[in-house]
């Protein structure tokens, strides 16, 4: 096992990572659905269990087998080590977990391996969730990022110790390498994983004003819920606070949050379509794809054709609208972007939403950049 010394992982969460747990069987552009090549179906099956939120009466630390979590429900994000052909070994995020899992990713299906935890943190009897909502690749390594936001359902306010605990939890950023040989054709670790714990992003988002750092969603504060990783910088999405009415992301070289460089944060602001921020953010060609969505989920959880959108930005000033993502019902939101391919002017993308048994995968085709 290999840990760099700034990781603030507990030791039995390293534990975990070497010892695996096994968990198989295993708004234009005429948007439609498409069928996937080899499945036959716009839903794509999940073979396997993805893991969500820890049962209560087995939230403790050390290994975490299947049977000691829900199914997920939550799904946050998701990335993968390659961008062409199949099969592809990725990561994939419930925002109520406490860590990643590895899957693989087949053309109709995604196998579910082997959970990486990140954290073991509790308050009370409650264990901890990392909220972590976005998952990058680059240069050989995943990073996980969580929500760095205050919780949004349940916030009691600056004096609250519980709100601020599970503040303080979301607050991490991870980067994981993952030996390509050390992950079989089912998802399953057959060696090391080397852990790098950050916690220099909390200092950079505080540092500027405009993001509303430390405040809870409901009053516009700050929420991270896409990443990604584009020449040697980590850019984050955030889902609010709207800055001029724009959608706002921040970007900052990795050795500043890794190595300890000395170096400053920059905000970009970005024209998503009336009050929508970013929901997932990933890189694209010379550019990234925005999956943008509103900043206030509506108060009777509808989601209709249109809430959310895909849009190319090529990283400074332009945009250009792709499509919309269609409305699978209420409450089912879209959480994560994963490209697929392009060909004849459309852009394939498999979708992962909030709500549904396991992200509910699904391809959606726009329009390419």
């Amino acid at each position: 096992m290999i840990l760099r010394r700034d990781a603030t992982l507990a030791l039995a969460a390293i534990a975990c990572i070497a010892i695996p747990s096994r968990v198989l069987p295993a708004a234009a552009g005429g948007e439609t659905w498409v069928l996937p090549a080899a499945a036959g179906s716009a839903t794509w099956a999940v073979e396997g269990k993805l893991f969500g939120e820890p049962k209560k009466d087995r939230a403790k630390p050390g290994r975490v087998d299947k049977d000691d979590v829900k199914k997920s429900t939550d799904v946050s994000g998701l990335a993968c080590a390659t961008t062409v052909g199949f099969p592809r070994t990725c990561l994939i995020a419930d925002d109520q977990a406490q860590g990643v899992q590895i899957v693989i990713l087949e053309d109709g299906r995604l196998l579910a391996g082997d959970f990486i935890r990140l954290t073991d943190e509790t308050h009370g009897d409650r264990a901890l969730d990392l909220d972590a909502e976005a998952v990058a690749y680059a240069d050989g390594l995943f990073y996980v990022v969580g929500s760095h936001g205050r919780p949004r359902h349940t916030d009691g306010g600056p004096d609250d110790p519980s709100s601020n605990a599970r503040a303080a939890a979301s607050r991490k950023l991870f980067r994981l390498r993952i030996d390509p040989a050390a992950v079989d054709a089912r998802g399953r670790l057959t060696g090391p994983v080397a852990v790098t714990a950050s916690t220099a992003l909390p200092g950079l988002l505080a540092a500027e004003r405009a993001l509303l750092f430390d405040q809870p969603l409901k009053k516009d504060g700050l929420n991270i819920e896409g990443a990604a990783v584009k020449g040697g910088r980590l850019y984050a999405g955030f889902r609010g606070p709207l800055v001029g009415g724009r959608a706002a992301i921040l970007s900052v070289p990795l050795g500043v949050l890794f190595e300890g460089e000395i170096g400053k944060a920059e905000v970009t602001t970005v024209d998503l379509g009336g009050a929508r921020g970013v929901r997932d953010l990933v890189t694209f060609g010379d550019g990234f794809l925005v999956l943008a969505g509103p900043v206030q989920d509506p108060a009777d959880g509808s989601v209709a054709d249109g809430d959310y959108a895909v849009t190319w930005w090529d990283g400074a000033g332009r945009t250009k609208s792709l499509g919309a993502v269609p409305s699978l019902g209420p409450k089912v939101k879209p959480e994560a972007l994963l490209p697929l391919g392009e060909a004849d002017g459309r852009l394939r993308l498999l979708v992962l939403f909030d709500g549904p048994d396991e992200g509910g995968p699904r391809v959606v085709e726009v329009d390419a950049p």
